[in-house]
């Protein structure tokens, strides 16, 4: 384990972990790793979720359940929107996109109900959503052939800067939109 020399250096390595880290990770995990106090910790990280907070970074740490994350700053919400969208229309084919719609809204759906729906075949739709990690198999519906059924991931929640698929705009608000 190598000796860090002070908490500024401390500072910087808990935020290059915390940049890395898909999750949150704990206060016991950083005190048996600096092999320092929870105390001294919790001094370190309000130290740092301050000078975060005081500059208005883009970027906060925030603390849950006893562990720490970055998170993007609430802030920035409607710029992160704007940018998610600008990289989801690169990423993902009109395709995919309307097959995304139809499981989120319609979940657990089938890939037979999703053809139904789009009136095409969707193997290379859900196939591409699958390895994106946005839908996933939810289980098998009962009836004869039990087909696969599909549901939206958190990545999918993530992605859209949702918490639960109550937030996704309501269908009626999108009709709206087409009359004008």
């Amino acid at each position: 384990m190598p000796l860090f020399q002070n908490k500024e250096e401390i500072k910087r390595i808990i935020e290059a972990i915390l940049f890395i880290s898909e999750k949150p990770i704990s206060k016991n995990f950083f005190s048996s790793f600096f092999n320092i106090s929870e105390r001294e910790i919790e001094s370190i990280f309000d130290e740092l979720m301050s000078e975060y907070k005081l500059r208005e970074s883009g970027i906060l740490i925030i603390e849950t359940d006893a562990s720490y994350h970055m998170v993007t700053n609430p802030k920035y919400f409607e710029w992160i929107s704007l940018f998610k969208n600008i990289t989801l229309n690169h990423k993902i084919s009109e395709q995919a996109l309307e097959t995304l719609a139809i499981v989120a809204y319609k979940q657990p759906i089938t890939k037979a109900e999703i053809e139904k729906i789009r009136g095409v075949n969707s193997d290379y739709a859900l196939k591409t959503l699958i390895e994106k990690k946005l839908i996933k198999i939810v289980g098998k519906k009962e009836i004869p052939g039990r087909p696969f059924l599909y549901g939206t991931t958190k990545e999918f929640l993530k992605l859209f800067g949702i918490t639960n698929l109550k937030e996704l705009p309501k269908l009626e608000e999108f009709q709206k939109i087409n009359v004008a």
